[in-house]
């Protein structure tokens, strides 16, 4: 670098040695690095020389800069050999190499055979069996780009074209070759891969022969959670570990892979490393030996020197480095024969293990002009400087166009050249340029650049069997298919094209990622100037274009266009006529021109069609087209129809009076969905319908309608004819067009339609459109969003957004036009010739009828005949027999309800009152009380209470409305309240009525057959169980003829936890309960696990369970024979007596009453009812037990995860207890009887927090008791309420139960009086527990005028006068008040104790306690004070009148971190706590500017002490704004950044005295000062300055202000962490903007190399706004972030804020556009799963599951089915998660990772049995002899923790037969 100009700095201003003279002489030259040299002196000293002197320091000068120039040479291909250990940066991976980038801008390669040995022998296997291994990584899922690697370089070879290419290895065999195991130390940094997988951890090659190398799964657990995503680490997987310890002289070494561990790790001396094993990415700390204008000399390990090349100077300090600077740097390379070793200084290189971030150049492909030259190595290349100041690189191959026309003068510093950004070297952080003219001028650079569709030229490379290779770019070349070569086939390619023929292609298909490129030289579509598809969503209707037929079948045509789209032509489109065979027309590779008739993206369909439309129709046009023409229909108009022929979907009409042909759907007949099908069905051909709409016209299809809402629309004229008429938030009618996942199409009448997307579809959450809406049901819609250009709009079909106005005259009007609509019906029905048909249209609601009965059926109800027409069925419904008893041949009375008329059935009812109807007169508007007594699907007929009357009324209050939870449908026997709007039946029947508020509906009466329950809970258990019991509901109605007593004989069908079902003979079923199985259950083990399926059993039939009502019904019963058996096999009652179950006659209430208090029972675990709280338990088949959880167990452990202690079917012993409530259930306890006497322990759950009183804590059954704030610890606390908060669990001591309140005691002494721990803190309950001398703590409890009242216990009080609570000079009493506030915890003495009095007094003096004065926080300060007495004696009185206490500047400073350091003892620690205390507590004036923006000191402190709060104010104060502690919001604010990583600051000192002197009273200032006292009040003044800055100095200091942060943030403007301080400073004063504006400074200020950081700041205003801010503020700051930041990262955090903030719907949505966008992201599809299932959506979760499939690789599958099934566990169904897990294993018997997944998941969600059957069938396997070790293993421990000692002899026995087994084969 002959032509640079200057030398770095030497670094000071020695005296230059004369031997050093002669190279500190300046270089005229261009300057790399601009550092400024006196040049002026040594030119003066030049001149003086002799002209002899002056040549020979030139020579000598250009030899020694030529010298150094060689020394510091760049590395090139050239000085690269074989074996040389380099460090490299993985810059693309592919699936079969890495490409690595190394130092100055090279590049090589590395196989995937040179990973490490294990993965090539896993590779092999691969190849060998001919399938993908299960645990097998590829290489892209071992490396990704930016990671740092060790390799050696193994070959260098000359490719065909020339060029020399890399060929690297990062094999730990041949990297740390140069290693042996003698040479390992402890905390050496080697690289490794991971070679297997062992029980506790990983075996890891790090290439050093005879050493294992060993890495443990603790070890091992934080870098796998952080960095490989929670995967467990696989063969090959690539790590950087530090070695922890050596054994057995490097035998056996132990590794750590823990980031912080890894990223500190230097090389050392003690570590023994020499120039022969000295390993690339090592850091050394180095010196600088020399500084050259060409680089810097380092030495580092005492002993080696190396060199740093300009590139690898760190940018910010270029040109700072002086001589014998220490600096950290890291070895890049070690050549191996010349021993050079090279270093970089660059901080991305000073932290191992950590991947680089910036891995691409974002102008990479721009053309640069004028791009002037900063100095050229003549074997590497050139640096050039661009316009931004940043360094770029051009290799010497890339200066020219060839080596020839290369001229090095050119090149000359200051030259400048146009050049072409080609590439970017993320070892050097530079952008590489090229000046070749080949490469400027070519269109493309990258696969990248070339978009699909794009033409393109290129040269014939090769012409192979499978097509021809062109090259089209300096290293790209792409493939034309030999289907692609011609517009026909051609046989003989070579014939036309040769080898460097210019071609002109159209891409096809362009894939940057894996370098594909597929092109095509087919005339025609090179030529096309049709628009081209490229995705499905170009394909519009109507389209024109060209293609490409890949398939020919019997059904049609597969068209080809670009990207892989494609689409059907079906036969019937193929052509205007008829093809009976295509193949014999069409062939694979012929161009056509297709339309396209429909297009589906979302499914990847498309419809084509070869009968493409005319330009131009025909001139000629017979008369009869032409009187056509005249004749047509216009699109909205109204006309007469006569029906000429029935469909399936609708009606062939012919429009009056010229028939023209035309259609009506069903659905298009009515508004009512229900009268659609109705009206379908009774008009016959030759009817004529009136005013019917015309909604749509084509050549050959006229589309009509009938609606009314829409005919009324159209003839007021409110219907756009354009979508220029519609504005944002009309309201328009239409109908359903079409329904997709995503949204409902609706269509208006003038052709115009529009999307409702899910989200804004309804009021309720829409999983399913379908659910909500039909097609061709009407709706009203509201335009929410119109896109003219795009012809699109946006409508919302939610109620509250359409509302039409009062929603009862709504629903009235839909009922009377619904109830008209059926009237017309009737009268169609009329008009048929069959009697039973006009018997049905003349009958009408509220008719009596003399009725036969036919039959009784099954399910309860009852049908009737009538006497004129046989053919006539009435039914009635087992509600409507209303409890007769009815025998075939019997005559009833029936009331008609409602007439069927599709299925010809009139529904009746037997009720009396509906036929005893009383005359009383009705009065319109009034309201009343009614009785469901039938629904069809959009109005129900109900009977007025009072009189018996039938009332129709709507069930819909709307168009839209037609979807209903099940919660809020009506069912028959409910309670409505109706306001009449007819008081007289009409033609109908019925009188017409809107109902009254949901909230007014009452529940259906209990039935009668049914016991009565408590609550909701009841009624849900019993549908859990049906759930439960389905194997148990006998379908067929067969009659079994046993008795109870019966002895059976049958076999075990299946056994669940609960109960096992028994298959008898003849089919029929019974069921086994738990209890009914052993006479004497052993506690802790589940009864049914001794029955196993296919064992024959014979047991005693003890009961019958009736199917619907699940009650045991007596032998006398009529359905007993129809009954679920249930039987015992208990070897008591097979024997002897036996005790018959009977819940019909006999009531639960009755049946528990035979218990006792205090009983014990044995019962068995059912399941744990997480919202009531309890677990639910049988003791009995029909008996059921409920145990509180708080009588479950006294341990904390027990209560947190009570479904853990206990398995499902386990037997467990419990205590009857007596709550006296009758209930349906036993109320049972676990530790024994509950009484709540004075003595007991029992848990509580804490229901209030009185602040400075104490707690309320309830009890089981209602009790309360109540804590002191005395008695929660043995130790007093300053806070002693701030652990406790309502609803939390604890341990209580019943001190007394004298009142209906208890009273209660926390303290451990007393729950628990095993533990002796000292009492810090003694009970004082009277005034006897208090002796004279005695020092003791306690609570202020107030100040009175003269002194002050302090708690000592519960009852007992002490007085404190104001001469014994301070030595100072007693101040005001406003002082008391703040510095002892109520609740404040201190230290007394006890001086004087008069029982008679009842008096206790008390003393705070420090002389007594020994603690400091509570108004003095130092006493140092006295000793201070006293150099200076006489002229301060006067201000020191006036402070102390005034309540305020001069300034402690650096004392108190010195005291906090003395108790941070933790080398004092407790006393010191309490005191600097008080005195800290006291300083939060200084008195603020209102008035005065500093308090504004002070706020309240928060700090952090190290050990035990947490972060202090301000103390509660005395009651009747308010709390001042400067009271609260900084960031924490109560409105919940929440950062996703841990503030816990802050560095500990110490506590704020007190305030300047300034502040204090401005407080200061007027007149106290009006005293003339003497000269001694002004010049002390000077010094003071400095001293205190002096201070201020040391203050501003302090790198602990905790920010007060917004100067204070801006401070910080300009010290460290890439901490996060502080602008998320700063931003809550501003929140925690309401000042949002300020916030908003931090946080865009924030996002401008730190570096964009930190992206954790910035996104940081991203998550913070996203959560800023989310709570502050409006949805479209959100949004912008959401779409901006996206664009900023990965994308990925930006969508889940913002998903997470939605669903931590309860806003569900719109984290949906947002979910909605993850999943098309990363549709690819597995992470994307499990979340979304979690999302669902946390929302008890497990149908939905399926369908995501479904989803997930589809889209995501195949590879994917198994771990994504997994994950969805571990989710099912923990939040969803456990029976499903199994199913999800046996049919995964399935079809992967072999994959253990999922058998290991799903025992864990068993062994936390199922019972022992389970487990234990899944382990049967592990161990019997045919795996690998490790893989059946560790399960072995597994399920030994696992017996060993929940089974006895037989179970763990069983499986050690099982263990021992597979060796045998497996030996014995190997023998063979």
């Amino acid at each position: 670098m002959a032509n640079l100009e200057e030398s770095f700095p030497r670094g000071g201003t020695r005296k230059p040695h004369k031997s050093e003279k002669s190279s500190q002489q300046v270089v005229e030259q261009d300057n790399l690095f601009d550092v400024s040299t006196e040049e002026g002196p040594i030119k003066r000293k030049k001149s003086q020389k002799g002209p002899a002197k002056t040549k020979k320091l030139k020579i000598e000068k250009r030899k020694s800069i030529k010298s150094m120039k060689e020394k510091f040479e760049i590395l090139s291909l050239e000085s690269l050999c074989e074996g040389m250990r380099i460090l490299g940066c993985v810059k693309e991976v592919n699936e079969l190499e890495l490409v690595v980038s190394l130092p100055n801008g090279l590049q090589g390669f590395v196989q995937v055979t040179e990973v490490c040995d294990a993965y090539t022998q896993k590779l092999n296997e691969q190849v060998a069996q001919e399938e993908p291994l299960e645990d097998l990584l590829r290489l892209p899922e071992l490396f990704s780009p930016g990671m740092l690697v060790r390799c050696v370089v193994s070959s260098l070879d000359v490719t065909e074209s020339g060029k020399k290419s890399v060929k690297l290895s990062v094999n730990p065999k041949r990297v740390n070759k140069v290693l042996s195991a003698e040479a390992l130390r402890p905390g050496m940094l080697l690289t490794g891969t991971v070679s297997s997988l062992e029980d506790h951890g990983y075996l890891v090659d790090i290439g050093v022969g005879g050493t294992r190398a060993f890495l443990s799964l603790q070890k091992a657990q934080e870098y796998i959670r952080q960095k490989n995503k929670g995967a467990k680490f696989k063969v090959g997987q690539y790590l950087t570990c530090l070695v922890e310890e050596v054994k057995s002289n490097g035998g056996v070494v132990g590794l750590s892979v823990e980031h912080s561990e890894v990223s500190s790790a230097f090389a050392t001396e003690e570590q023994g490393w020499n120039l022969n094993n000295l390993l690339p990415g090592l850091l050394v700390k180095a010196q600088v030996q020399k500084v050259t204008q060409f680089g810097l000399q380092l030495n580092f390990l005492t002993f080696f020197t190396g060199l740093v090349d300009f590139m690898h100077l760190e940018p910010k300090k270029m040109g700072s480095y002086s001589s014998n600077q220490t600096v950290k740097a890291c070895i890049l390379c070690v050549h191996p024969r010349t021993r050079v070793v090279r270093l970089s200084l660059r901080p991305i290189f000073l932290h191992p293990g950590r991947p680089l971030t910036r891995i691409s150049y974002q102008q990479l492909g721009a053309v640069l002009d004028n791009v002037p030259v900063q100095g050229f190595f003549k074997n590497a290349g050139a640096i050039f400087r661009l316009k931004d100041g940043v360094l770029a690189y051009a290799r010497v191959s890339h200066l020219s166009n060839s080596k020839k026309a290369f001229n090095a003068e050119a090149f000359k510093p200051g030259s400048t050249h146009k050049c072409r950004i080609i590439d970017y070297s993320q070892m050097d952080e530079l952008a590489l340029l090229s000046l070749r003219k080949s490469i400027i001028t070519a269109p493309f650079l990258r696969y990248h650049d070339i978009k699909t569709g794009t033409v393109v030229k290129g040269t014939v490379l090769a012409i192979k069997p499978f097509g021809i290779l062109v090259k089209v770019g300096e290293q790209m070349k792409g493939l034309v298919p030999s289907m692609h070569l011609a517009d026909v086939m051609m046989k003989n390619p070579e014939k036309k094209y040769s080898p460097g023929d210019e071609v002109k292609c159209r891409v096809l298909l362009c894939e940057p990622e894996a370098k594909k490129l597929i092109m095509t030289l087919k005339k025609t579509l090179v030529t096309s100037k049709l628009p081209a598809i490229t995705c499905y969503e170009d394909a519009k209707p109507g389209l024109q274009t060209h293609g490409v037929i890949i398939r020919v079948r019997d059904y049609g045509c597969i068209v080809k266009f670009y990207n892989g789209v494609q689409g059907l032509v079906p036969k019937h489109e193929l052509s205007t006529q008829h093809i009976p065979d295509p193949e014999k027309v069409f062939y694979t590779g012929q161009v056509v021109k297709v339309a396209v008739l429909s297009c589906e993206p979302s499914k990847e369909r498309m419809l084509l069609s070869f009968r493409l439309l005319s330009d131009s129709e025909p001139k000629e046009e017979s008369v009869e087209n032409s009187q056509k023409k005249a004749r047509a229909v216009n699109i909205g108009q109204l006309v007469d129809v006569k029906v000429l022929e029935k469909t399936k979907t609708g009606l062939e009409v012919a429009i009056l009076p010229h028939n023209i042909p035309a259609f009506l759907p069903t659905p298009h007949l009515s508004d009512h969905v229900a009268n659609g099908p109705l009206l379908h069905h009774w008009l016959q051909t030759g009817d004529t319908l009136h005013r019917v709409l015309c909604l749509s016209q084509s050549e050959r299809h006229v589309l009509l309608c009938r609606k009314p809402a829409l005919v009324s629309t159209v003839e007021g004229g409110q219907d756009p004819k354009s979508l220029s008429e519609i504005q944002p938030g009309m309201l328009l009618i239409g109908f359903v067009k079409c329904i997709k996942e995503y949204g409902v199409f609706v269509q208006f009448p003038s052709g115009l339609s529009g999307l409702s997307p899910k989200a804004i579809m309804s009021d309720k959450f829409v999983t399913t459109p379908s659910e909500h809406f039909v097609e061709g049901q009407t709706v009203v819609a509201k335009v929410t969003n119109v896109d003219e250009s795009k012809q699109r709009m946006l409508l919302s079909l939610r109620l509250s957004d359409c509302s039409l106005g009062d929603s009862a005259s709504t629903s009235f009007l839909l009922l009377c036009q619904c109830l008209e609509e059926l009237q017309g019906i009737r009268s169609l029905m009329s008009n048929q010739d069959s009697v039973l048909i006009q018997t049905l249209a003349d009958m009408t609601p509220g008719m009596v009828l003399d009725a036969m009965v036919q039959e009784v059926l099954e399910d309860g109800s009852v049908v009737f005949s009538v006497d004129p027409v046989p053919d006539l069925v009435l039914r009635a419904s087992k509600y409507h027999r209303a409890g007769q008893e009815v025998e075939p041949g019997q005559k009833k009375k029936v009331v008609v309800l409602h007439v069927d008329m599709l299925k010809l059935e009139v529904h009746v009812s037997l009720h009396q009152d509906l036929m005893n109807r009383k005359s009383q007169k009705l009065r319109k508007s009034s309201r009343h009380q009614g009785i469901v007594q039938h629904l069809e699907e959009s109005f129900a007929v109900a009977s007025l209470v009072e009189t018996g009357h039938l009332v129709a009324f709507s069930l819909i209050s709307h168009l839209n409305d037609t979807f209903h939870f099940d919660s809020e449908k009506l069912r028959v026997g409910q309670g409505v309240c109706l306001t009449l709007k007819t008081t007289e039946p009409g033609v109908t029947g019925l009188i017409l009525a809107v109902e009254g508020p949901a909230s007014k509906r009452t529940r259906m009466p209990a039935r009668r057959d049914s016991e009565t329950v408590d609550d909701k809970g009841e009624e849900e258990e019993k549908e859990e169980e049906e759930e439960e019991e389905e194997d148990l509901t006998v379908k067929s109605k067969k009659r079994h003829s046993l008795a109870i007593g019966d002895k059976v004989t049958g076999t075990i069908k299946s056994v669940k936890a609960t109960h096992v079902v028994v298959a008898l003979a003849d089919g029929f079923v019974g069921c086994i309960h738990a209890s009914r199985i052993l006479d004497d259950v052993p506690v802790g083990t589940s009864p049914t696990a001794t029955l196993k399926v296919g064992k024959k059993v014979t047991a005693r039939v003890i009961g019958g369970r009736d199917v619907k009502t699940s009650k045991f019904l007596p032998i006398s019963h009529p359905r007993f024979v129809l009954t679920i058996l249930e039987l015992s096999v208990r070897p008591s009652e097979l024997k002897g007596s036996y005790h018959a179950l009977n819940t019909h006659s006999v009531s639960p209430v009755e049946k528990i009453q035979q218990y006792q208090a205090g009983q014990t029972v044995t019962c068995f675990f059912k399941k744990y009812n997480v919202m009531k709280k309890w677990l639910e338990v049988d003791i009995g088949p029909d008996i059921r037990g409920r145990i509180p959880l708080l009588l479950t167990s006294l341990s904390f452990k027990v209560l947190k995860h009570p479904d853990k202690k206990f398995q499902i079917g386990q037997a467990i012993k419990a205590t009857v207890v007596d709550p006296d409530v009758p209930r349906a259930f036993l109320c049972l306890s676990l530790i024994g009887p509950y009484r709540l006497e004075e003595g007991e322990v029992a848990m509580g759950r804490v229901m209030k927090v009185v602040p400075n009183r104490g707690l309320t804590v309830s009890f089981p059954f209602g009790k309360i008791g109540k804590v002191s704030i005395f008695h929660l610890s043995d130790s007093y606390s300053e806070t002693p309420l701030e652990d406790f908060c309502p609803q939390k669990i604890v341990r209580c001591y019943v001190l007394s139960t004298a009142h209906h309140v208890l009273a209660l005691s926390l303290r451990s002494s007393r729950t628990n009086r095993e533990t002796k721990n000292r009492i810090e803190d003694p009970e004082v309950n009277s005034i006897e527990d208090v002796k004279e001398g005695q020092l003791l703590r306690g609570y202020v409890k107030r100040v009175l005028p003269s002194s002050v009242i302090i708690g000592l216990g519960p009852s007992v009080l002490g007085l404190a006068k104001y001469s014994h609570v301070s030595e100072c000079i007693p101040p005001e009493r406003e002082l008391y008040n703040r510095c002892l506030p109520e609740g404040k915890l201190v230290t007394a003495k006890i001086l004087c104790v008069n029982p008679m009095k009842n008096l206790i007094e008390l003393s705070l003096l420090p002389s007594d306690t020994g603690r400091p004065d509570v108004f003095s926080p130092d006493p140092e300060q006295e000793e201070r004070r006293g150099g200076a007495e006489g002229g301060l004696k006067g201000e020191k009185k006036k402070s102390q009148r005034r309540g305020e206490e001069p300034q402690l500047p650096s004392q108190e400073k010195e005291e906090p971190r003395k108790s941070q350091r933790g080398g004092q003892g407790k006393r010191e620690r309490q005191e600097s706590e008080s005195r800290q205390e006291l300083v939060n507590k200084r008195p603020k004036k209102s008035g005065s500017p500093e308090d504004d923006d002070s706020g309240v000191e928060v700090y952090y402190r190290e050990g035990k002490d947490e972060l202090e709060e301000p103390k509660l104010p005395p009651r009747g104060k308010q709390i001042k704004p400067t009271e609260v502690p900084r960031l924490q919001l109560s409105s919940g604010f929440v950062w996703d950044v841990g503030l816990d990583s802050l560095t500990p600051a110490l506590p704020l000192r007190e305030e300047s005295s300034d502040s204090e002197e401005d407080e200061q009273p007027p007149h106290a200032k009006k005293k003339k000062k003497g000269k001694k006292e002004r010049e002390l009040e000077k010094q003071k003044a400095e001293k205190e300055l002096s201070r201020i800055e040391e203050a501003l100095m302090d790198p602990g200091r905790q920010p007060e202000s917004a100067d204070d942060f801006d401070r910080l943030v300009l010290s460290s403007p890439n901490s996060s962490i502080l602008w998320l301080q700063y931003m809550a400073f501003h929140l925690q004063a309401t000042e949002i903007e300020k916030a908003r504006a931090v946080a865009e400074r924030a996002l401008k200020t730190i570096s964009f190399r930190e992206e954790q950081e910035k996104l940081n700041v991203w998550v913070a205003l996203l959560n800023l706004e989310n709570m502050y801010g409006s949805q479209e503020s959100l949004t912008k700051v959401f779409e901006r972030a996206v664009q900023y930041n990965e994308p990925l990262k930006v969508f889940l955090h913002l998903a997470d804020i939605y669903t931590k903030s309860d806003k569900f719907k719109e984290a949906g949505e947002l979910y909605n556009r993850m999943l098309k966008r990363f549709r690819q992201e597995k992470a994307v599809w499990i979340k979304y799963g979690a999302f669902v299932l946390g929302r008890s959506q497990a149908g939905a979760s399926h369908r995501v599951l479904q989803r997930a499939l589809e889209c995501l690789p195949a590879k994917e599958h198994v771990d994504v089915i997994v994950k969805f099934a571990q989710l099912e566990f923990q939040l969803g169904d456990a029976e499903r998660a199994k199913a999800i897990f046996e049919n995964t294993l399935s079809t992967y018997p072999k994959r253990t990772d999922v058998w290991s997944v799903y025992i864990d998941m068993t062994i936390k969600h199922g019972s022992q049995k389970a487990v234990r059957d899944i382990f049967e069938r592990v161990i019997h396997l045919s795996l690998a002899p490790k893989r059946m070790k560790f399960f072995f293993k597994r399920y030994l421990d696992y017996e060993k923790q929940h089974g006895t000692e037989k179970d763990v002899q069983a499986v050690k026995a099982k263990a021992l037969e597979y060796v045998e087994a497996k030996s014995s084969a190997l023998e063979d």
